[in-house]
């Protein structure tokens, strides 16, 4: 299951670097069909509200206040195998 996990990983890392370009959607969400076809699906929370009694996702905050928080880099995907968690999203917070 480890390599699954690194080509996913690596996959977000690359659907980040190509920011949404349509000329890369399209592979990428073919990709994405093949991995739900094997039992895989992985999102990136980016943006969401950010609570302390999520356990899909390990936080840094970063800053000194702990109001109003979203998440505002993700490092590590989270990855499901057939709904259940493989890997905890990776991700930092702060303060809007």
């Amino acid at each position: 299951m480890k390599p699954i996990i690194e080509i996913i990983n690596q996959l977000c890392v690359l659907e980040e670097k190509a920011g949404g370009s349509e000329d890369y959607m399209r592979p990428f969400s073919r990709i994405r069909q093949a991995l739900e076809e094997m039992g895989y699906s992985y999102s990136t929370p980016l943006n969401e509200p950010y609570k302390d009694t999520r356990t899909d996702l390990e936080a840094t905050i970063v800053g000194d206040s702990t109001r109003d928080l979203v998440i505002s880099k993700v490092i590590k995907p989270l990855i499901l195998k057939d709904a259940q968690i493989i890997q905890r999203a990776v991700v930092i917070v702060e303060s809007r």
